[in-house]
C-alpha cells in the first residue's frame, strides 16, 4: 500500500498501512501531537505529519495502546 501520493488518508487506511486493528489505530488519534483533523465525527489523517510524526515517535511506547481496558464492554439492554 503507498500513501505517499496523497494528502490525507482516512483511519481505516492508516491501520492496514501500520498492520493495527481498527479500534488500535483510532486509539492513536488520540494522542497528543498525532497529525489528526477531526471533521465531524470523521478523523482525517494528514500524510506528511503522519509519516514524520512514525519517524518522530520509533521506538516510542505508548501505554494507553498496550494496557487492556478493564470494563470497556458495554451491558446490552434488553
Amino acid at each position: 500500500m503507498t500513501i505517499q501520493n496523497k494528502l490525507t488518508i482516512s483511519v481505516k487506511e492508516m491501520a492496514g498501512y501500520m498492520g493495527l486493528s481498527l479500534p488500535k489505530a483510532y486509539e492513536l488519534t488520540h494522542i497528543q501531537g498525532f497529525p489528526v483533523i477531526n471533521v465531524g465525527r470523521k478523523k482525517i489523517i494528514l500524510v506528511e505529519g503522519f509519516l514524520n510524526w512514525l519517524k518522530d515517535n520509533s521506538g516510542n511506547t505508548f501505554p494507553a495502546l498496550t494496557k487492556e481496558k478493564q470494563g470497556s464492554r458495554r451491558k446490552r439492554i434488553k
